[in-house]
């Protein structure tokens, strides 16, 4: 057991391990270093105040954005990431800001609808490379935001764009310089992408079972094939018999985070304590991660991944709304690729200046991505029931 006395965690000076800014923040493009904030919090805050950050509080994360006030979206999805990450960072004396700033960006490449709209977007794009969020996320940042004189995109650090591209295929990274490096060689990341990667399942799991419970699609008898909600579940109920169900289920859901969040905290630590890696490059030099589950609550945390996997995104009704996504995003894919003058001045501008077929559907691709749920439907409406 690792045991941190409350409010200490805040207080330790970060670990050898936990990555350091270089001087100037090893960014593509020079920028003078900030008066009063760390190359991180930098990071963190353009993220923040960007245009792809603000339209994830419309992109769904299960349920499309319209079906109700209460559920998860990107944004919230993302809010909550960051803050068990955060947790767990502090704990283990990792970069606080950088934790952050990785988990605030890892969906800003996502499409409407969720994983519907991604798989839908990666088929019309199956001729010219595909669509992968992760990689569009990093296109985000790199590129599509224009916010600043100097230079495109939002300039990040190279540490934070290492913690957002999670996923890339060989035939990509060899052209992706530093970057694509790990990919090709099978080493890691640093740790706070390791994280970031790890609070992300945490976070998108248990708040898919509060969702999918408050939706009707799943009920508490079932969810008890799951060792991980049984468990926290009947103690709630043990505890507090009178309680009604919606506390108990927020309860028990609190629970289980808790117990995966503290397994994280001290199974990693044990890890560190173990390798004591000296530099974050030692970290990366690894061919196993260093942060993880132990392998008891790794199994309990699978098995909750495949119960919701069967049961929840497999649902009837997640289906159907799933499938309308998936024609949504085709027909305006295929519309707007055909005629790009019917997309925004600044698209259809970059679209005719494509040099290729593919950098054409890319322009595409992008303006797609970047749409919110009820964007989509609107702009579909507008071009199909005229």
């Amino acid at each position: 057991m690792v045991t941190v006395p409350v409010g200490a965690a805040e207080r330790l000076e970060p670990a050898p391990w936990a990555q350091q800014a270089t001087a100037g923040g090893d960014r593509h493009y020079p920028e003078p270093a900030p008066s009063f904030r760390g190359e991180f919090q930098r990071d963190r805050d353009r993220i923040v105040h960007s245009a792809a950050f603000r339209r994830l509080v419309y992109k769904t994360q299960v349920f499309v954005n319209h079906e109700g006030d209460l559920y998860r979206t990107r944004l919230t999805h993302s809010l909550e990431v960051a803050q068990i990450a955060r947790t767990v960072a502090c704990a283990l004396r990792l970069n606080e800001a950088l934790t952050e700033a990785i988990c605030l960006a890892h969906d800003l490449g996502h499409t409407p609808f969720g994983h519907a709209g991604q798989h839908a977007l990666n088929r019309c794009m199956r001729p010219w490379g595909g669509f992968e969020h992760n990689l569009q996320s990093l296109r985000v940042v790199d590129y599509l935001e224009q916010r600043y004189a100097e230079f495109p995109g939002l300039n990040l650090c190279h540490a934070t764009r290492e913690g957002i591209l999670k996923r890339c295929p060989p035939r990509l990274a060899a052209d992706m310089g530093r970057l694509g490096e790990r990919f090709l060689r099978g080493t890691q990341p640093g740790l706070e992408a390791q994280l970031a990667n790890l609070a992300d399942e945490v976070a998108y799991n248990n708040h898919d079972v509060d969702d999918g419970l408050r939706a009707g699609l799943l009920d508490p008898e079932q969810m008890g094939k799951v060792p991980l909600f049984r468990d926290h579940y009947q103690r709630v109920r043990e505890a507090w018999p009178a309680l009604d169900e919606r506390r108990s289920i927020h309860e028990t859901v609190r629970r289980m985070i808790g117990e995966l969040v503290d397994d994280l905290i001290e199974t990693s630590a044990q890890r560190l304590r173990a390798e004591a890696p000296a530099s974050p490059e030692a970290v990366r030099a690894m061919r196993e991660p260093l942060i993880g589950f132990s392998p008891p609550v790794a199994r309990r945390h699978m098995a909750l991944k495949r119960f919701l996997r069967r049961n929840l995104y497999r649902h009837e009704r997640v289906h159907r709304m799933a499938r309308e996504s998936r024609r949504i995003v085709s027909e305006l894919f295929a519309v707007l690729h055909e005629d790009p003058r019917l997309m925004p001045a600044e698209f259809a501008e970059a679209a005719a200046m494509a040099d290729t077929a593919e950098d054409y559907a890319r322009v595409v691709a992008d303006y797609i991505a970047g749409m919110t749920d009820r964007y989509a439907i609107a702009e579909h409406q507008r071009l199909f029931q005229l």
